[in-house]
């Protein structure tokens, strides 16, 4: 049988003990990746930790609960909205901005999908722990605008484009190459699968769908299966 010295003490009992703060206190210094243990980060309060080990906590660090945050994903085609969410892991954090920012694994824990897409699509999908998010894509959804580019097979000419712009969409011509046509969408309160049926009633074969754009927050520099996050001056 161990004894309790092989086993150690849970992490949050020793933070308390160091800080000298209650035990929900030492959690939410963990939490907010305040506390290191033999020099690495350490996120999990129920962690075991041995005698031997060194435990610091970041000097100036409070105890305050980690504030909820939204993240941006850019979804890659063939994969589908309800498992996207896997991607949200501390790898997939754009490095451009994951040099200035502090990834906290209750980031990703109860984060909701917003903004779906057909499995075949790609690009910008939007998942928010924050209600102020949530309530606004919820109540505005049928007012922000969507921006989608999509490839379609063949050229499209002056008849076919006259034909989708009497959809609900704004629709231009972004390239026209052989073989197929770049078309931009936009489109406020934009369904999954909605573009798809414009397409197929104007006869065009769709070969790929990208939404590069919510309302004014834009997929930017994010590359299929990257995330950032939503940065307080941004607004949809």
């Amino acid at each position: 049988m161990k004894d309790a010295d092989d086993e150690g003490i849970r992490l949050a009992k020793r933070v308390a003990a160091l800080a000298g703060c209650s035990r929900r206190e030492a959690e939410l210094l963990i939490e907010n990746g305040a506390v290191r243990v033999d020099g690495r980060p350490a996120l999990v309060p129920q962690a075991r930790v041995h005698a031997h080990q060194q435990v610091e906590i970041e000097s100036g660090a409070r105890p305050e609960p980690v504030v909820p945050v939204t993240l941006l994903l850019h979804k890659p085609a063939g994969m589908a909205t309800e498992t996207a969410h896997r991607l949200l892991v501390a790898a997939n954090h754009h490095e451009p901005e994951r040099a200035g920012l502090r990834f906290l694994p209750r980031h990703v824990a109860a984060q909701r999908c917003m903004t779906p897409l057909e499995t075949g699509a790609s690009g910008l999908v939007v998942f928010t722990q924050e209600f102020r998010v949530e309530r606004k894509l919820q109540e505005d959804a049928g007012i922000i605008e969507h921006e989608v580019m999509v490839d379609v097979a063949g050229p499209v000419g002056p008849e076919t484009l006259a034909r989708l712009e009497r959809s609900p969409a704004r629709v231009s011509i972004g390239q026209q190459a052989e073989g197929h046509t770049g078309l931009r969408f936009a489109l406020k309160g934009a369904r999954p699968g909605q573009i798809a049926h414009i397409c197929d009633d104007a006869g065009l074969q769709i070969l790929a769908m990208k939404r590069i754009r919510i309302g004014r927050v834009p997929l930017s520099g994010l590359l299929p299966g990257q995330w950032r996050y939503l940065t307080p001056n941004e607004r949809f």
